[in-house]
């Protein structure tokens, strides 16, 4: 069979339509292939099952009469089989044991006069319904109708998730059974839900009331980015919100309508101060006096592993295990500074008395001893790859986050894998520019290199490949308060990643999947889904040619859309000059594009005479801070704190040298410094602007200080030296490091860094 399961990468122009259909399916089936003529789906249609079918597959088609009818307005019966419905226009669901599929796969025949979902399992046939959904139009229309079309179709991975960060902003239930539809309707059939956190539990326990009581309230929260003032400042308002047993019940129960797995996440031993908040004896230090976190990060203060805390955390997991009827627990382990373990006599003593020689070793102990716990019930654990740390519990399963190095060793050492990496899966990442987008953590993740990501990674033998069992995107909350701004950040990459857990193996057409999505994206309308319109931007890259020039070329992911532009300021329409070619600039000029699909662009090209031209350094810049030497002279200024690609920074002081060629008037030279004070990069305590002819003798320099106010928010710092009719060819920058963090701030003693945009050269 595996023969007819190829993975085929069809042009959506070229394969994936007939003359009269289209097909914008995600993810797209193993094997495809369209037919002409379309079923045409009436009042008078019925969804038809075999008499004594399983209470499942009915279920499943109830729910599929249910989900047209809020798509497309028509209601559908579902009725058993007989002699007459065998022979109509109906929309058959059967059971075929014959089939090898595996669990999830199926057959989906559609022609003008019947439609047949087969599969060996119910679950099978949830996902032919899934594709019949994505087949039928998207809103109401008079006769909607599913394009004739056969597929054979089962997944790549039997692990392909979600996780929703729940414990920096609580999420409502109703939200959170409107994100595993949308899962449900990519064929995603992992759903990780982060339920406990330093800024809140999320989970009512009962025989430990006072984990939602305190543990699920903050005081309040931080405002802005983590970095962005200083001091940090707060908004004094109270968050919390948690979900009783009986809400989980509800959630699971409708997950399991829909195939979808809950993974709980309780977090240990780290990410634990709303527990200690709630009830201090579990940490290393109880007179301390937690209180549940206000800002984002990593604390110190983790569980101590004390004989009470088992006790606690196997309280705890007893029901959840009740809740959650999954496979797999998932215990966190990442991010656990070992500060407090350190510092407590209890824990060096409990070290030695278990030849442990590190406190990696001391995590590695807590978490087997977790482990152990949850085999003894029948479930499974998954953690980040820190549980790989001082060595791996025997049966865990690896979630690789940080990078795909952890997923390796662990596949390595025979363990299964998620693959989850950040570059790649972090769906809280930037999407499109930081200075237009909404704030977020940081990072820089498109549609397109969400797309490009293969789970497996080539260091693996054939036979350690098979660990990797799935691929995971994750969404945290951190700057995320609403569910709007969740599914924002969320979709559609999470759908680009639904395709890759789904496709077959072998290099993806970002193009084809483009084009199907744009045109699936009206269904996500449907579901009133506030998904990003990425897909629609409009990028811009430069090259410089022989007389000074710079020449931009505008991009854009969606293929079909024209793109129209202005040069001269005034926000363009479709009666403006449309792009058919690079556009070559003389001066500096701000381009503002459109396309009809929605798409924008506002982006400044500064021209001036360092552009494009070498330089050296005499003090290196930050390691793969300027990695080509070209940022400095590139012509693309600094625009947001948000965004690190533009800088160049430096940990030590800076000294470069710019090359213009030629002697040639210079009047004025500048460059732009970040301050952000709360993450230690302080603008330099000096600069020093001079200007040579020959490179040796700077006779004509001008030497000023960054003056600026430590406190307040981060900001951009300009640095001018004017010299007014000055000849030269050569202008050097030093910049001097302001040294450490002065006493009161968080990292006092530490050595500050500083950062750099464009030498601007007129």
């Amino acid at each position: 069979m595996k023969h007819l399961l190829i993975c085929l990468l069809l042009s959506s122009s070229l394969f994936a339509q007939t003359p009269d259909n289209q097909y914008n399916l995600i993810p797209f089936p193993a094997r495809f292939s369209g037919q002409n003529g379309q079923f045409s789906v009436t009042s008078s249609t019925r969804v038809v099952i075999a008499p004594a079918t399983d209470a499942s597959v009915k279920a499943l088609a109830q729910l599929f009469a249910s989900q047209v009818k809020t798509a497309n307005g028509l209601a559908l019966t579902v009725a058993p089989t007989s002699p007459a419905l065998a022979k109509g226009a109906h929309i058959f669901f059967t059971l075929n044991k014959k089939l090898v599929l595996g669990d999830e796969g199926y057959k989906l025949t559609v022609t003008p006069t019947k439609v047949l979902a087969e599969a060996s399992t119910a679950k099978g046939l949830f996902y032919a319904a899934q594709t019949m959904r994505q087949l039928l139009p998207a809103g109401q229309t008079t006769t909607p109708a599913m394009p004739a079309c056969a597929i054979t179709d089962k997944p790549r991975y039997g692990y392909r998730g979600l996780m929703l960060d729940a414990g920096r902003y609580f999420m409502p239930v109703p939200f959170v059974k409107k994100f595993i539809d949308i899962m449900a309707m990519h064929k995603q059939n992992t759903f990780h839900w982060h339920l406990t956190e330093d800024q809140g539990w999320r989970i009512e326990i009962k025989k430990y009331p006072k984990l939602t009581q305190v543990g699920s309230k903050r005081a309040e929260s931080i405002v802005g980015q983590y970095s962005q003032n200083y001091p940090q400042q707060f908004d004094g308002k109270p968050s919390g919100g948690f979900y009783t047993q009986e809400e989980i019940k509800d959630v699971v129960r409708y997950a399991q309508s829909r195939f979808v797995t809950i993974i709980p996440e309780i977090e240990m031993p780290g990410h634990a101060q709303a527990a200690l908040a709630s009830y201090p004896e579990l940490g290393c230090d109880p007179a301390k006096g937690y209180q549940v976190a206000t800002k984002w990060g990593v604390s110190d203060q983790v569980y101590c592993p004390s004989e009470k805390t088992f006790t606690f955390l196997q309280d705890v997991l007893t029901e959840v295990i009740a809740l959650f009827p999954g496979k797999y627990i998932h215990i966190g382990g990442d991010e656990c500074p070992k500060t407090a373990w350190k510092n407590s006599a209890f824990c060096q003593d409990l070290m030695k008395k278990n030849n442990l020689k590190d406190e990696h070793e001391l995590q590695s102990y807590f978490i087997r001893r977790i482990e152990k716990f949850l085999n003894s019930k029948g479930r499974s654990i998954i953690g980040w790859d820190e549980i790989l740390e001082g060595g791996l519990a025997p049966n865990a399963t690896v979630m690789s986050w940080r990078g795909t190095e952890g997923g390796i060793a662990a596949a390595k050492q025979k363990h299964n894998v998620v693959m989850s990496p950040n570059g790649t899966c972090y769906l809280d990442y930037y999407q499109s520019n930081p200075a237009t987008e909404p704030l977020a953590i940081g990072g820089y993740l498109p549609l397109d290199q969400v797309y490009a990501y293969e789970p497996l990674p080539t260091e693996l033998s054939a036979d350690e490949q098979k660990y990797i069992v799935g691929v995971q995107g994750n969404i945290w909350t951190e700057y995320l308060p609403t569910p709007e701004s969740v599914e924002y950040m969320a979709f559609p990459r999470a759908i680009a990643l639904a395709e890759i857990g789904w496709m077959q193996t072998g290099p993806h057409n970002f193009e084809d999947f483009a084009q199907r999505l744009k045109n699936h994206l009206p269904k996500l309308d449907v579901m009133s889904v506030n998904y990003a319109k990425r897909l629609f931007d409009i990028s811009a890259t430069t090259q410089a040619n022989d007389q000074g020039q710079i020449q931009v070329r505008l991009s854009k992911l969606d293929s079909d859309s024209r793109i129209f532009y202005t040069l001269n300021g005034k926000e363009p329409n479709e009666k403006s000059t449309e792009y058919i070619g690079p556009i070559t600039l003389t001066k500096t000029t701000t381009i503002r594009a459109m396309t009809q699909t929605g798409g924008r662009l506002t982006q400044t090209f500064t021209l001036h005479k360092g552009k494009n031209k070498p330089y050296t350094y005499a003090i290196a810049p930050d390691s793969n801070s300027d990695p080509k030497t070209t940022k400095l002279t590139d012509g693309v200024r600094g625009e947001t704190p948000r965004d690190r690609r533009q800088w160049t920074s430096f940990s030590g002081d800076m000294d470069v040298l710019v090359d213009l060629g030629d002697v040639t008037s210079v009047t004025k030279v500048s460059l732009n410094f970040l301050k952000i004070i709360m993450n230690r990069s302080f603008p330099p305590a000096s600069v020093d602007i001079a200007i040579s002819k020959d490179g040796k003798d700077f006779k004509e320099a001008i030497s000023q200080p960054v003056t600026y106010d430590l406190n307040g928010p981060w900001d951009i710092l300009p640095v001018v030296a004017d010299f007014k009719t000055a000849r030269a060819r050569y202008v050097r920058i030093r910049a001097k490091n302001a040294g450490v963090c002065p006493a009161g701030h968080p990292n006092a003693g530490e050595k500050t860094w500083f950062a750099t945009d464009e030498i601007v050269v007129e």
